[in-house]
């Protein structure tokens, strides 16, 4: 687990930008995991401008994180719609190569399924990136899930409905259910990156990246993960006891490793 402590979020979008840029000109048809959220709206922005100076996604897929349960289609708070608006409306993807899971599906378990082998049958995601909740959720993964789980349903947490109440007009229009890709699917992913920033996220960050690897705190699963690369700004950071060692890596990492 790499940890990259920067100014804030506009050069954490860069970064991860950076990233996928060069993973879409290394290898034009990949396959990127995309979230939403407040925390990839800077990548998303980023990566909508290099388009309009170039960068091509028209042989590139996108699958998406999660997925709330009931909400009609085209609802603007449903996870398809922030995608599309927020990113993929944005540069040349495919919609055809654009996926989310199934929240209207009436056969749930088998959407969730469908959705596994989906992923499954495109290659692979070679790159998923993440946000992180104030609890340690990573897609809609809470406390006590399965380090093995796959895409299924999951009943939210009051605290992560409050959350994400700020989507909404009220508290008690949010979802009570969502489909998620679990952490199991998560993990298969050839390249996390997962971003952080604001002082809210302090404790999370630190449990995941320097507490024991524990399903009261999912994200700290990523510890295990061969590459996973974790954007900070100082605020999410500064519970890190060793946040002037990730400094110090960060700044003499040798060019040849990449990102």
């Amino acid at each position: 687990m790499e940890i990259v402590i920067l100014g804030g979020s506009r050069q954490i979008g860069r970064l991860a930008a950076d990233a996928i840029e060069q993973l879409v000109r290394r290898k034009p048809g990949a396959v990127l995991g995309l979230a939403t959220g407040s925390s990839p709206l800077p990548v998303y922005d980023e990566l909508a401008a290099r388009h309009l100076r170039g960068l091509d996604f028209s042989r590139a897929s996108a699958f998406a994180l999660d997925e709330y349960v009931g909400l009609p289609a085209g609802h603007p708070q449903s996870y398809r719609e922030v995608v599309r608006r927020e990113f993929t409306n944005r540069v040349n993807i495919a919609p055809e190569n654009v996926h989310g899971p199934d929240g209207t599906a009436a056969d749930i378990p088998a959407a969730c399924e469908a959705y596994e082998q989906a992923i499954a049958a495109s290659g692979g995601v070679d790159l998923q990136l993440l946000g992180v909740g104030t609890d340690g959720h990573i897609g809609f993964n809470e406390p006590g899930s399965s380090f093995a789980s796959r895409t299924r349903i999951k009943s939210l947490i009051e605290q992560t409905r409050r959350d994400n109440a700020r989507f909404f007009s009220r508290l008690a229009e949010v979802p009570h259910h969502v489909i998620t890709q679990g952490l199991g699917t998560i993990m298969a992913a050839r390249h996390v990156v997962l971003l952080a920033t604001g002082a809210q996220k302090a404790q999370a960050v630190r449990d995941f990246v320097e507490g024991p690897v524990a399903a009261i705190c999912p994200a700290s699963v990523l510890q295990f993960h061969p590459h996973t690369t974790v954007l900070l700004d100082e605020a999410a950071a500064s519970a890190l006891k060793l946040a002037d060692f990730y400094r110090h890596t960060y700044e003499n990492k040798p060019a040849w490793q990449g990102l």
